[in-house]
């Protein structure tokens, strides 16, 4: 009998893998949402370790993959080859090529944005450039690729490099940084871009009313500071504030609405834990000089993608944000009240992968990085 049992639990299990595997190749599958039925679609496949994605005025998309390429993707899931002009990237660990977004007159002036890890002689460091997207039909290429804006901090290490990129209302750009995991005290440091949210013009320059300018001890680029590792930011539809979200260690990830010169605790700060021991990491939960999470996963979903969804496909949910898990493989829906969190829908979670972006598409429909399996995927009302 106990064989028996045995076998049962094994084909149900089998059942179960098969399934899940199933739903993860197929190109299209239909998934339950509180907005009704939802049309998955591969859209694209064969991308390495895709990281983020931006939309080009004529429908096509610009791919990140980590280990150094920059793609194109057509409407149909065509692949380019890889654009030429893409600086080397330190593609260790969690290190690489990262963020990619459109300057805000790239129809006029074709130029991109994109943030990497870049080797050092002592290390890596989290860098952006800036560079003229030339779509050449035979071979699309980067040209007058410049640096604008390096971390002073340059540590060796795998971990920590944020990073994602925003614009602002003003045309301003954000770039959020990481703190480099070993490096975590620094994150406090104003005299260190580590574990900082910073805020330069399109030029790499200072903005004349950033917080810290004149302060002697501080940098002048931070805008906000004591964060762990940032890998999501996005403006909020109405007030334009920039909102990110960034990795606790074990518990205690958060969503943040930073402001100029706060300080979001880090490590001094935190709901999260140590991860070996389980100890807890500095002082407590709260301080009167830190600003508070708009809200924390713990146990931690290690969040990557962010976007507020302003489409007309899934009108329940305008003005949600979305947000990318890779740890429990599911795209989150978080539902607001102004800067109040009041609910929260798993989606994508028969499917299980990592997903590292997510973006609304010009057509209103949201696009996700499964980073598992290298593809794009399209969420659209199944109608």
């Amino acid at each position: 009998m106990a064989g028996n049992r045995f076998l049962v639990h094994w084909l149900i299990a089998l059942a179960v893998v098969l399934t899940a595997s199933q739903v993860a190749r197929a190109d299209t599958v239909q998934l339950n949402s509180s907005a009704g039925k939802l049309a998955v679609t591969a859209i694209a496949t064969g991308l390495a370790a895709p990281w983020s994605l931006a939309f080009l005025p004529d429908g096509r998309m610009l791919v990140s993959e980590r280990p150094g390429r920059l793609r194109l993707v057509s409407a149909d899931g065509h692949l380019s080859t890889p654009i030429v002009g893409v600086p080397t990237v330190h593609a260790e660990g969690q290190g690489g090529l990262l963020d990619v977004i459109l300057g805000p007159g790239f129809a006029q002036d074709g130029l991109i944005y994109f943030s990497f890890a870049q080797p050092t002689a002592n290390g890596a460091r989290t860098a952006v450039a800036r560079a003229q997207l030339v779509l050449s039909p035979a071979a699309p290429r980067l040209k007058d690729v410049t640096v604008i804006f390096a971390q002073r901090d340059d540590p060796p290490g795998r971990h920590h490099f944020g990073s994602r990129l925003a614009f602002g209302a003003g045309g301003n750009l954000f770039v959020t940084l990481g703190e480099r995991y070993h490096d975590r005290d620094r994150a406090q440091a104003l005299d260190s871009h580590l574990g900082k949210i910073v805020r330069i013009r399109p030029d790499g320059s200072v903005p004349a009313d950033n917080p810290f300018v004149g302060h002697s001890t501080a940098l002048p680029e931070i805008w906000s500071y004591g964060h762990r590792n940032v890998q999501g930011a996005a403006l909020h539809p109405v007030t334009g504030a920039l909102w990110t979200h960034e990795h606790g260690p074990q518990g205690g990830d958060e969503i943040n609405v930073p402001r100029a010169g706060a300080n979001h605790g880090w490590p001094v700060i935190t709901y999260g834990r140590e991860y070996v021991t389980g100890w807890r990491i500095g002082e407590g939960t709260q301080r009167a000089d830190v600003a508070p999470p708009v809200h924390q996963w713990t146990p931690s979903i290690a969040p990557s993608g962010m976007a507020f969804y302003t489409g007309d496909l899934f009108p329940a949910w305008r003005g949600n944000l979305f947000v990318g898990s890779l740890k429990f493989g599911m795209l989150l829906r978080v539902e607001l009240n102004g800067d109040k969190v009041v609910s929260e829908e798993r989606l994508l979670t028969e499917i299980g992968h990592r997903i590292r972006d997510v973006r609304q598409g010009p057509d209103g429909a949201l696009y996700v990085l499964d980073e598992t399996e290298g593809r794009i995927l399209r969420i659209a009302p199944a109608n």
